[in-house]
């Protein structure tokens, strides 16, 4: 009977314990309730009211005034601006030229067609002209005077590249030379030389002496008769 009793005494222990338990946990919460202190109170405070004022416009700063003028030393009016008195200048006369004791040389003439285009009109071949007129005037005698030469009649651009050395055409090599000649009354030259010549050794000055004949000069005057014989310098210039 013993060892039928055991197992129901194991289980009536733990349920004595565990309602032990339980009620040991009841009693130490209601103990701690007890024991929680209370907490304060919450104060609201009231809300705060704000109100937005629009600002007044700020008066502008005033202007100062203008500062006044310093006051001039002594007083009156000022002092009227001074003026220079200069003396009229005196128109001086311009010193005299006197003429030069010789003419001045004349320049050579170049006959031909120039390689650069010049400044100043060049020497043309024209024709001459036949013409009448009458005027009216006062006046007493015949005038007399001094002229230098005047060309009247030079080699064509066919001539002188007829008369153009050989081996400096072939080349295509331009060239001059410069002679000196008298002039006769009839208009042409005679005794004629080479200057000079360029490029020299090339045939140039030679072509100028053969060209010569070609040229035709109404000779210079004096006192308004011509003069025979007056040198003159020409220049001939070779293109082919």
């Amino acid at each position: 009977m013993s060892s039928r009793s055991s197992p129901r005494n194991v289980k009536f222990v733990r349920a004595g314990v565990a309602a032990g338990v339980g009620v040991f946990h009841l009693a130490l919460f209601g103990l701690l309730g007890t024991l929680r202190p209370e907490a304060p109170p919450i104060l609201l405070s009231r809300p705060v009211e704000v109100e937005l004022v629009r600002p007044s416009p700020i008066p502008p700063l005033p202007v100062p005034p203008p500062p006044k003028p310093a006051p001039v030393a002594g007083g009156g009016a000022p002092a009227a601006p001074s003026r220079t008195h200069l003396p009229p200048m005196k128109n001086e006369r311009p010193p005299e030229l006197s003429a030069p004791p010789k003419p001045a040389p004349e320049p050579p003439l170049v006959i031909g067609v120039a390689p650069e285009a010049s400044p100043t009109p060049g020497q043309g071949q024209g024709g001459a002209g036949t013409g009448s007129g009458t005027g009216v005037g006062a006046g007493s005698g015949p005038g007399a005077g001094d002229g230098p030469p005047r060309l009247i009649q030079g080699p064509t651009k066919d001539q002188l590249r007829r008369l153009h050395p050989r081996e400096a055409f072939r080349q295509r090599l331009n060239g001059s030379a410069r002679i000196a000649c008298r002039i006769r009354l009839d208009t042409r030259l005679e005794d004629c030389r080479v200057v000079d010549e360029a490029p020299p050794g090339r045939g140039f000055g030679e072509a100028a002496l053969a060209a010569s004949g070609y040229f035709r000069f109404r000779p210079p005057t004096r006192d308004g008769r011509p003069v025979e014989g007056r040198e003159i310098t020409v220049g001939v210039e070779f293109m082919p």
